[in-house]
């Protein structure tokens, strides 16, 4: 097969694809969870895995059955391969406007969130989507609408809706406790 690189570079790339920990060289043990592949990576695996098994000679209808794919995608890969080299079949990067906070922004806005509500001047610890807006505002200048914001807290923050829990604020654990134990059993039996 013609432009097909050698055997020895497509195992080269895939293996460093399919290595994607992220283990330092101190801490060296198995149990460290290891994030899972992304869609993007793993088709792009495949796609690799593909040029090295054509390498080893298999036909394309095998590779097909191998990597669970149809002979066409194999035909597909191996056309693209052919024009535009093994670059040809790695990941594009994603299209679209890009992002408005970059990575560094949004762990300086979590660092400023986490510090409360209180701290950047409302009067209680309860965090809205426009409070959140404000915040953003002013650590990074960049104004979001609620729903980028939303986007932010639970995509990129990791953060879910949690309600506050209403409690009058005359309320006795001590006496809700001792009526339970002796007034209602007294009512319940009735006179």
């Amino acid at each position: 097969m013609r432009g097909w690189p050698a055997a020895a570079d497509c195992t080269a790339v895939t293996s460093a694809k399919l290595s994607t920990s992220s283990r330092s060289p101190a801490s060296p043990t198995p149990a460290e969870a290891v994030p899972p592949l992304t869609r993007p990576q793993v088709a792009e695996a495949r796609r690799m895995r593909a040029v090295e098994l054509l390498e080893q000679g298999h036909s394309q209808s095998q590779l097909a059955r191998m990597l669970g794919v149809t002979p066409e995608s194999v035909r597909r890969w191996q056309c693209r391969m052919e024009q535009g080299g093994i670059a040809a079949l790695r990941r594009r990067p994603p299209t679209g406007r890009p992002r408005k906070l970059t990575d560094e922004q949004v762990e300086r806005i979590r660092a400023a969130l986490e510090k409360g509500a209180v701290a950047h001047g409302f009067s209680s610890e309860l965090w809205t989507l426009e409070r959140v807006g404000l915040v953003v505002e002013r650590h990074s200048g960049v104004r979001l609408s609620r729903a980028s914001v939303w986007r932010l807290l639970t995509g990129r923050l990791g953060w879910s809706l949690q309600r506050p829990q209403r409690k009058a604020v005359e309320r006795d654990e001590s006496e809700i406790a001792r009526w339970v134990s002796h007034e209602w059993p007294r009512i319940k039996r009735g006179p």
